[in-house]
């Protein structure tokens, strides 16, 4: 493999922009709509971090996501067309970014206002086979680019434990709520 001089191609604007569209998603309409207590009401496991860490440390884990996709974004690998083994590990880091942040924007709809803990937390858990996918792809290319998305996948670890216990441990009102239409008629 051969990985030369980044050309910037992705520049701090890029990543910007990604940081205000994901929390744009993750606010709306979540964030005006939703209820920021919902977390605390619910029977949480005793190595859940308290409510108020989340938004701060989700801030530092973007910050260092996004350093880690502009490295990778703007790697030069021997074929750029992605015919090579580099060139495919970049292609599934790219990728594998992309669906985080979907997965990151997303998050705050399925728990604080649809309240479905089941959902956040095959979200959460989605989220941290992406991290690995992300780190075992990128740990070729680029040890510290790794290294940062190992900080989340290593964050996501805890985060997956706890919103599987909250998913196990309490009612989900969502998938709860209504059976779909029809559903009463074959009971």
């Amino acid at each position: 493999m051969s990985a030369t001089a980044p050309a910037r191609r992705f520049r701090w604007w890029h990543g910007a922009a990604i940081l205000a569209a994901a929390n744009a998603v993750s606010f709306w309409p979540a964030g005006v709509l939703g209820d920021a207590a919902f977390y605390t009401a619910f029977r949480l496991p005793p190595y859940a971090p308290p409510d108020w860490l989340f938004a701060p440390l989700w801030l530092v884990l973007n910050i260092t996501s996004l350093v880690a996709l502009a490295r990778v974004a703007n790697l030069e690998v021997a074929n750029a067309a992605g015919e090579d083994g580099a060139g495919r590990r970049r292609a599934l880091v790219l990728v594998s970014e992309g669906v985080g942040w979907l997965l990151f924007a997303v998050f705050t709809t399925f728990f604080f206002w649809l309240h479905s803990p089941v959902l956040a937390a095959a979200d959460t858990v989605a989220g941290l086979l992406v991290a690995v996918v992300s780190v075992a792809a990128a740990a070729a290319l680029d040890q510290p680019a790794a290294g940062l998305i190992g900080l989340r996948l290593l964050w996501l670890l805890l985060a997956s434990a706890v919103a599987v216990s909250v998913a196990l441990h309490n009612p989900d009102p969502f998938l709860a709520a209504a059976p779909a239409p029809g559903v009463e008629a074959l009971q």
